[in-house]
């Protein structure tokens, strides 16, 4: 699976329903082995911690957010140890067009992110 094939869009887009789902319904995060799990469930055999997941990602809130005027809906998925994103998140959330409204450290940041969605969502 690679970045513009079919198989790889179409992971792309059940990612960005299950974390617009998970988003709507109280912004919980899950760990990237639920979302793995998830869309497995979907068909989509997308391991946890390797291959297409980080991009697919990176992916999900690009195309919610290509201007970064929206929350980065990746901040959803965390890493199971540690409970926090990854640290392809925080540097997702550290350049352009993000960074210019996404100021402080890596805790801050993921906390305004998750509180972003709240709002995001719980209007839709």
């Amino acid at each position: 699976m690679k970045r513009g094939d079919s198989d790889y869009e179409a992971a792309l887009q059940a990612v960005v329903e299950i974390l617009k789902d998970r988003a709507c319904s109280g912004c919980r995060p899950l760990t990237y082995g639920d979302l793995s799990a998830l869309l497995l469930a979907n068909h989509h055999a997308v391991p946890a911690h390797e291959g297409p997941m980080p991009f697919l990602l990176e992916d999900a809130s690009v195309q919610e957010s290509p201007d970064g005027d929206k929350p980065l809906i990746s901040a959803l998925v965390v890493l199971q140890d540690e409970l926090r994103p990854s640290t392809g998140f925080y540097k997702l959330a550290r350049r352009p067009p993000y960074a210019a409204t996404r100021q402080g450290d890596n805790e801050t940041i993921w906390i305004n992110e998750l509180e972003a969605l709240r709002r995001e969502y719980s209007t839709n």
